[in-house]
């Protein structure tokens, strides 16, 4: 089954894999993932990017609604950010260390990113992201380094003392993230962030065996003990 893990098949092609029912490869599924999404690096160091992604809030698998239900594959009925998308945070420093955080539904805010950001925030870091003046409020405020491009006006890299200044690499990290999720054909909110952290796992190659991820799973179990 971590094999099945490790190539990202959908529940039905787990469950037939090995032989057992899809509910309980469901469960399964979640009862790893749950475990895995806690591993995540310490500190971003250098260099880090900072940016978020949008997809629609679902409330796939849920017995009540607390709106309208939409047909499968539904859109958002208004343009543009709105409380009915899910703001997913990701940023990743310049040795590819990566972190996520699902912030909530709309913009994100500089409360928001104090809570799911600032902790893995080496001291000496330089934060670069777009010109959302969130970031802007939440570096002052922290006293963090902190550099913006301008993507609405169209600049895209820029050098810096310590580096190019952009926000290519997460960007790219957003671009594969929505790609590996397309499959899956909606994704819970409630479960966001354990695909979050089955992506990551899987970014890189960084587990190369079922045993490998066996391993860590359990040892994040012992570790929580």
């Amino acid at each position: 089954y971590l094999d099945a893990l490790r190539a990202s098949r959908p529940v039905r092609a787990a469950a037939d894999g090995v032989e057992v029912h899809r509910n309980t490869a469901f469960r399964w599924r979640h009862r790893f993932l749950d475990r895995l999404k806690a591993d995540r690096p310490a500190r971003l160091n250098g260099i880090a990017e900072a940016d978020e992604m949008f997809i629609l809030e679902s409330q796939k698998g849920s017995r009540t609604l607390d709106r309208p239900a939409r047909k499968r594959g539904g859109a958002a009925s208004r343009r543009g950010i709105s409380r009915e998308l899910d703001c997913i945070l990701v940023a990743r420093d310049r040795n590819k260390q990566t972190i996520d955080a699902v912030t909530g539904r709309g913009p994100v805010s500089k409360i928001q990113l104090e809570r799911h950001l600032l902790p893995f925030l080496d001291r000496d870091v330089l934060l670069v992201t777009d010109a959302n003046a969130a970031y802007r409020v939440f570096a002052r405020a922290h006293g963090i380094a902190h550099q913006a491009v301008n993507l609405s006006a169209g600049e895209r890299v820029r050098p810096g003392p310590r580096g190019a200044i952009h926000v290519q690499n997460v960007n790219a990290y957003h671009q594969r993230l929505r790609a590996w999720l397309a499959p899956f054909h909606g994704v819970a909110s409630r479960y966001l962030p354990n695909y979050l952290g089955w992506r990551r796992m899987l970014d890189g190659g960084k587990i190369t065996s079922a045993d490998q991820l066996f391993r860590l799973a359990i040892g994040l179990i012992h570790s929580e003990r």
